[in-house]
């Protein structure tokens, strides 16, 4: 009787070494790094688009609508943005391990360091601006606004110095 499950280990098995074949001993090890940098870059793109066209879009708004367009924006962005961040450390870490160089380790802390920063520096103008209601929206709702994103460009910042720290691991362990 054929069994689909007796083939699966020999067809992964196969696979990886076809995979080892193609690439060499170092190529295999920047993987990690690789995908640290492109996660990295992810996050930096999305958080310069917030900074360069998402939040003057918005302050072009009346108050009102201004706050009513934050709130959903903010929770997409913290939707996608943590677990890049998040991701890119991880991937930053293991490749730090693959390889023991320590830019590895500076661009996984640099990416990281957008959790704490926007948990103790952001996130009380994010909960003022979650609880204010709409008919309460002016001139203070404004403010906290145009302050979220000052502070969010640190996030803009520290994702594009992460980024930048990534490529130069990349670019000094690439097999030449």
């Amino acid at each position: 009787m054929f069994q689909a499950r007796s083939l699966l280990p020999a067809w992964k098995l196969s696979f990886w070494h076809d995979f080892e074949r193609r690439t060499g001993e170092s190529e295999m090890q920047m993987i990690a790094g690789i995908l640290a940098l492109v996660f990295a870059a992810m996050f930096t793109g999305a958080a310069a688009y917030i900074n360069v066209a998402e939040q003057p879009a918005r302050l072009a708004l009346d108050d009102r609508a201004l706050l009513a367009q934050w709130k959903p924006s903010y929770k997409r962005g913290l939707a996608m943005q943590a677990p890049l961040a998040l991701i890119s450390a991880v991937f930053g870490i293991g490749a730090y391990f693959q390889n023991h160089d320590w830019r590895w380790l500076l661009g996984a802390a640099l990416i990281f360091c957008n959790w704490p920063y926007t948990v103790l520096g952001i996130l009380p103008t994010n909960r003022r601006l979650m609880a204010a209601t709409q008919d309460s929206a002016g001139p203070d709702t404004r403010g906290l606004i145009e302050s979220w994103g000052r502070l969010h460009g640190g996030r803009s910042i520290l994702g594009l110095t992460a980024t930048i720290t990534f490529l130069w691991a990349v670019l000094r362990n690439f097999p030449s």
